[in-house]
């Protein structure tokens, strides 16, 4: 592990500091930039719907996530139920808009953490974790505990608070955050979130100056850093370019990029004409390229 990782904290005294310091957060929460000031310590919800308790909807060894994660034992993620997003075309919209789980306690959280540790796995991988930091961070505390020693995984939506992502230094080796939108219209549009681009770039730099540039290991799989991962859209309504552009000038022309293919029309989706269907190959091979021209030189694609 590196200096640091989650364990430095622990050993030093001062992990639990950052659980409570999250735990507070909660009883008006200003979690995440929806800013909703519920008391979720009283059960209430805000936009993301979740209250006291983490909502998860499943956990396993993930061999479908990026090569640098997966290595030879699998990402150990755990997908957490609601969003703070709730994007009209989710490509998991069973569990972000349906909230498909089971309220979870910390210890049960622990539990999952290192069962997917024993089982080999080269990380913790938390799914849609923006609205459930505090709930991470008292599961982690127990399982650090009991042996947990893996790096962990911030996989997010981009839609993240820069002071909460502080909270996180120290913990969190690796974040992957989506870069969705640049134009604030679709970001309105599909998300309801018309400072989209505002917060995700801003998030984007605070987890690039925490971690740095995406390092890898001899045995090729990822131990700390920044990957950032980008959904092709139809019609260029995420308009590939110009977030391909802020990556390489603004953040590092050696940002590990994931530039994905795998959309298809989902959830409300369907209904929408400028995104109801799927992503051509000329759509993709133009984006990868606009990437490539930005100067972006370790991309995740297939061509």
């Amino acid at each position: 592990m590196s200096d640091s990782s989650y364990l430095k904290l622990y050993k030093e005294g001062k992990l639990q500091e950052r659980v409570d310091q999250a735990v507070r957060l909660l009883k008006s929460c200003t979690l995440c930039p929806r800013d909703c000031r519920v008391d979720r310590l009283a059960g209430e919800t805000g936009y993301c719907r979740t209250g006291r308790k983490a909502i998860v909807a499943s956990l396993h060894a993930h061999f479908g996530e990026e090569a640098p994660l997966v290595g030879t034992g699998g990402s150990g993620t755990i997908f957490f139920s609601s969003c703070n997003l709730l994007c009209t075309f989710c490509q998991n919209f069973d569990i972000s808009h349906l909230m498909e789980g089971h309220e979870t306690d910390p210890e049960n959280l622990a539990a999952m953490m290192l069962s997917l540790q024993r089982r080999g796995c080269h990380n913790i991988n938390f799914v849609t974790p923006t609205h459930v930091v505090p709930q991470i961070l008292e599961g982690l505390i127990l399982a650090v505990d009991q042996g947990l020693s893996v790096p962990l995984v911030y996989n997010t939506g981009g839609y993240d608070r820069v002071d909460t992502l502080k909270i996180l230094e120290g913990i969190f080796d690796i974040y992957m955050p989506d870069f969705k939108f640049w134009d604030e219209k679709w970001a309105d549009r599909f998300c309801h979130a018309v400072d989209y681009r505002k917060q995700a770039t801003a998030a984007i730099r605070e987890m690039h100056r925490q971690v740095g540039d995406l390092v890898i290991d001899k045995s090729g799989v990822a131990v700390k850093g920044l990957i950032v991962r980008h959904l092709v859209m139809p019609n260029d309504v995420a308009n590939t370019g110009k977030i391909m552009t802020f990556l390489a000038e603004k953040i590092s022309k050696d940002t590990y990029v994931n530039v994905m293919d795998q959309y298809h029309p989902c959830g409300k989706a369907v209904a929408d004409p400028d995104i109801n269907h799927r992503l051509t190959r000329t759509e993709f091979v133009t984006a990868v390229r606009q990437a490539r021209n930005a100067g972006l030189h370790r991309l995740d694609s297939w061509f």
